[in-house]
C-alpha cells in the first residue's frame, strides 16, 4: 500500500505534531500531564454550585473549601445546616454525577460562625487572645 493511500495529506500523518490540534484536546492533555484532574473537577463544582444543587439550596449555603476530597459547605443558619446534613447523601450522589466519581468523597456541613480572631492556619494556645487587641 503506497504511503499516500494511508494518509490523505501527501503521505504524512496530519496529526504528526506540525499541524494545529484542537484546543480542548490540548487542555485535557495539559491537565492530565500535571495530575490536576481532581483539582479542576473540584473547581468546576465550586464554580457551578448553583446549577448542581439548585437555586433554592444555593441561596442558603455556599462551598467554602475543598481539600483532599472533602468539600466544606457553610450554611447561613443552623436550620439550613441541619437540612443539608439530611440531604448529604443525595447531594454527594449529585456531585459524583456532575464532577465524577471519587472527586468529592465527603461533604462537611458547617453552620454560621462567630467572628474568628485567628489570621492563619496556626494558633498559639498560650496568650490572652482577642483581649490583647483592646489594650
Amino acid at each position: 500500500m503506497p504511503a499516500d493511500a494511508r494518509h490523505p495529506v501527501g503521505g504524512r500523518d496530519p496529526r504528526d505534531g506540525r499541524d494545529p490540534h484542537l484546543l480542548g484536546e490540548e487542555v485535557e492533555t495539559f491537565i492530565a500531564e500535571r495530575g490536576w484532574e481532581v483539582d479542576v473537577a473540584a473547581g468546576s463544582v465550586i464554580g457551578r454550585w448553583s446549577a448542581i444543587v439548585g437555586p433554592q439550596i444555593a441561596q442558603h449555603c455556599a462551598p467554602v473549601s475543598f481539600e483532599l476530597g472533602v468539600l466544606v459547605v457553610r450554611a447561613e443558619s443552623t436550620a439550613w445546616a441541619t437540612q443539608l446534613r439530611l440531604l448529604a447523601s443525595s447531594l454527594l450522589a449529585r456531585l459524583a454525577a456532575e464532577a465524577g466519581e471519587g472527586v468529592v468523597t465527603e461533604l462537611r456541613i458547617v453552620g454560621p460562625s462567630a467572628r474568628s480572631w485567628t489570621h492563619g492556619p496556626r494558633v498559639v494556645s498560650d496568650g490572652r487572645g482577642p483581649r490583647d487587641t483592646y489594650g
